[in-house]
């Protein structure tokens, strides 16, 4: 099977604006979950397509550039922090999706998404299990929600650099999991999210010990 496999079915199938959709950012502590929706030029096909998390930051940069100056359309959907601890990251990972979805300045008429249904956008879609391995415009999707979500983060990490966001972009490393132990959560952590949680406990016994 080959990367677009899925999308010659549907144009063969007389649909036009075929949206790739897949999300970044469902394991990370701190910041964001992103989504990105990508409308492919059939005529101009990409090779090297692939799950971006099989692929090196360097190759992940490249092909997001590609994917930009070929794309008929292509957007981002976010949903911070907040929302997250307020609605699970489940239900922040599909809004996010239709976020991007509902930019798009081209309606898609059909939705590949990786994994998640997504009726409420009212667009016919197939949610393909690993779909960032089998489909070109998940993998694409995946690319640019990819590099846009480091690219936050990186930026997030001079209004709180002793966290270290630049170097593992909020997921639970040990230099992330010492930081959050020595200086407690800041705004981007997601509170509802154990190690987290367990650093806002500590916290809060310090400062009641400390008051005492």
């Amino acid at each position: 099977m080959t990367m677009y496999e899925y999308e010659l079915e549907l144009l063969e199938n007389n649909y036009k604006y075929i949206a790739g959709c897949d999300e970044v950012g469902r394991g990370p502590l701190a910041g964001g979950v992103l989504a990105a929706a990508v409308i492919l030029d059939p005529n101009q096909k990409i090779p090297d397509l692939f799950d971006s998390k099989q692929l090196s930051q360097k190759k992940r940069e490249e092909l997001a550039k590609e994917i930009k100056e070929k794309a008929l359309a292509y957007t981002f959907g976010y949903v911070n922090e907040r929302t997250i601890d307020l609605i699970n990251i489940y239900q922040a990972s599909k809004m996010a999706m239709l976020k991007a979805i509902s930019y798009l300045k081209i309606k898609p008429d059909y939705i590949l998404s990786d994994a998640m249904p997504l009726s409420e956008a009212n667009i016919p879609f197939k949610a393909i299990i690993k779909g960032d391995t089998l489909s070109a415009s998940i993998a694409a999707a995946s690319i640019i929600a990819k590099v846009k979500r480091d690219e936050i983060m990186e930026k997030l990490a001079f209004v709180y650099p002793e966290y270290g966001f630049e170097k593992h972009k909020g997921y639970p490393t040990k230099l992330h999991l010492e930081s959050l132990n020595n200086f407690g959560p800041c705004k981007l952590h997601r509170k509802t999210y154990k190690p987290v949680k367990g650093s806002l406990i500590t916290q809060m016994i310090l400062e009641d010990f400390n008051e005492i």
